[in-house]
C-alpha cells in the first residue's frame, strides 16, 4: 500500500491528500488576517481507515504552525475533534490563551 501524501493547494484554499496517483481526500479552509478557518474535510470512501484524515490534519496544522501568523478556527467537526485528541496542537486553536512567556 502506498503512503498518504499531502500538498497545500493555496490557490484553491485546501490541502489535498493522495494515495499513489489517486485523490484520497481534502481539507478546505478560508483565510482571515488572523485565522485559518477549516470548513470541511472529506476522505474518499475507498480510502477510509487508511490514515488520510489524520495525514491531512497533521500536515495542515504543521503548515499553520510553520507559517506562524495565524491560528485555527475549526468549524469542520473532523479538524475540531482531531485537535482535541492532539494536545500538541492545542495552542493553535483560536480559543487557546496566547503565551505570556518572555525570553
Amino acid at each position: 500500500m502506498s503512503e498518504v501524501s499531502v500538498t497545500h493547494q493555496a490557490a484553491n484554499h485546501r490541502f489535498e491528500a493522495r494515495i499513489g496517483d489517486e485523490p484520497a481526500g481534502f481539507a478546505e479552509y478560508q483565510l482571515t488576517d488572523e485565522l485559518y478557518v477549516f470548513t470541511h474535510t472529506e476522505v474518499d470512501p475507498a480510502h477510509e481507515g487508511k490514515g488520510v484524515g489524520s495525514a491531512l490534519a497533521r500536515f495542515a496544522l504543521d503548515h499553520v504552525r510553520e507559517e506562524g501568523r495565524r491560528r485555527v478556527l475549526p468549524i469542520c467537526p473532523f479538524i475540531e475533534g482531531w485537535m482535541a485528541r492532539h494536545p500538541d496542537v492545542a495552542d493553535l486553536h483560536y480559543r487557546a490563551p496566547r503565551s505570556t512567556a518572555t525570553d
